[in-house]
């Protein structure tokens, strides 16, 4: 084996009430095969591992590789885009930016930005809508092959209440669908959603189509959107007269389930939840897109029957790729509920809780052996306030708190992928941000 170490602080989960931190840690790496080969105190790790390469962090925090689950590429030129909330959103931002990418190099030059930004950011993998156009997902695989990223992508479904340009239809998005599925789907370490943006955009028949879809191709991802928007809700009703709730829209076409992973989910009925329990249907928890738009705040606390809730940045409605600063938005959404999000929880979330929703968490999520080796170095010090400010952390729960609330790319050192560095902030950076 080639082994190499990491030294710094280090954290991880083994689950959400386990977190396991060493002040002085090291992270032993396979480069030839990728994976989570030992993890412990530095002098134990040294004695286990003689003449062990090492390379050493100062002011440095290593954690797993941040997990994104619901987040847009084809938006990145959407966000910060003033003044609307969702419907008039999608109209006046979303669909005419969309529609650029009918042209292989939009999408081509759109998927290699959007996947550096993630690794700027310290996110390793994420839950990624493509556009209505199969060639989107086909850029976006390509991108991500390259970078042997893990992640999940898919084609959107799409075939009314939207622009003609953007519409498929239930064949062509059937037709589409399972090509990519058949192309991409474990395909190292690619993965597919079947992805009907939401209710709004599609008729029963394609709805229907997506339900035999994931029926028929065990082991993918279902993504849309529920319950995000007030007047959202009200059109979905409008829409299906019949059904009991917006959920049940879903569920009457077979979409839910332990893949199933439904955004926002602000305006959910107290039954949805207990439907989603029973479903092990999971929710991502978008808070600066839900504040951004004005959308609502998501109860992730007292919820009738527990639900499994990730968090994710929702690009471009979603104001940041940090989930940093994501995190920094739910503590604040959870404090205008009468709730606290603890930052064990919030690293938790971002690290081995996504990876559990995302069912991956036997793959990625902590530094369990055999684990593949998806890695953040955070700087601690990476701006003059935040050096400040760590130098008097008297524990990792204060250390973790201000990193959430004042940290952003800039306190990303280096991002690792399968133990091999895919990014690193430039000793000019540094500079310029106070860390030395």
């Amino acid at each position: 084996m080639n082994l190499q170490g990491y030294r710094g602080q280090v954290l991880h989960y083994i689950d959400e009430s386990t977190p396991q931190y060493f002040a002085d840690g090291i992270l032993v790496i396979d480069q030839d095969s990728g994976t989570v080969q030992d993890c412990g105190k530095s002098d134990a790790v040294l004695q286990a591992h003689p003449g062990l390469n090492v390379k050493s962090y100062q002011n440095a925090l290593i954690m797993p590789g941040l997990i994104d689950t619901h987040i847009h590429y084809p938006q990145v030129d959407v966000i910060a885009s003033y003044g609307t909330q969702l419907l008039e959103w999608l109209n006046n931002y979303t669909f005419p930016t969309e529609m650029a990418f009918e042209n292989p190099e939009v999408a081509e030059e759109t998927a290699e930005f959007f996947l550096n930004e993630l690794l700027k950011n310290g996110t390793t993998t994420a839950l990624v809508f493509g556009t209505v156009h199969k060639g989107s997902v086909d850029a976006f695989f390509k991108a991500s092959e390259k970078r042997n990223t893990r992640m999940i992508c898919g084609k959107v479904m799409m075939d009314r209440n939207a622009p003609e340009d953007l519409c498929d239809t239930v064949e062509t998005s059937v037709a589409d669908t399972q090509a990519l599925i058949d192309e991409w789907h474990g395909k190292g370490r690619q993965l597919y959603a079947i992805t009907p943006r939401f209710a709004i955009t599609s008729t029963p028949e394609q709805l229907a189509a997506a339900g035999k879809l994931l029926a028929d191709n065990p082991g993918v991802y279902m993504q849309t959107h529920l319950a995000e928007n007030k007047d959202e809700v009200a059109f979905v009703q409008e829409l299906f007269p019949d059904s009991k709730s917006y959920l049940d829209v879903y569920d009457q076409f077979g979409l839910l389930g332990e893949h199933s992973i439904f955004a926002h989910c602000i305006y959910l009925e107290d039954g949805d939840y207990h439907r989603m329990n029973a479903t092990g249907s999971k929710i991502s928890f978008c808070p600066t897109s839900n504040l951004f738009i004005g959308s609502g705040l998501f109860r992730l606390d007292d919820q009738p029957a527990p639900v499994d809730v990730s968090v994710a940045t929702d690009v471009g409605g979603g104001t940041s790729f940090s989930m940093l600063q994501t995190m920094n938005e739910a503590y604040k959404v959870c404090q205008l509920r009468g709730s606290n999000l603890s930052p064990q929880r919030a690293f938790y979330m971002m690290t081995l809780g996504n990876a559990a929703a995302l069912s991956l968490d036997d793959k990625i999520g902590n530094f369990e052996t055999g684990k593949e080796a998806d890695f953040v170095v955070f700087d601690l010090a990476c701006t003059d306030l935040m050096k400040r400010r760590q130098a008097i952390c008297k524990n990792i729960d204060e250390i973790l708190f201000s990193l959430m609330i004042l940290g952003d790319d800039r306190a990303v050192t280096e991002t690792f992928v399968a133990g091999q560095s895919v990014w690193r902030k430039t000793d000019e950076v540094m500079k310029v941000a106070g860390a030395h």
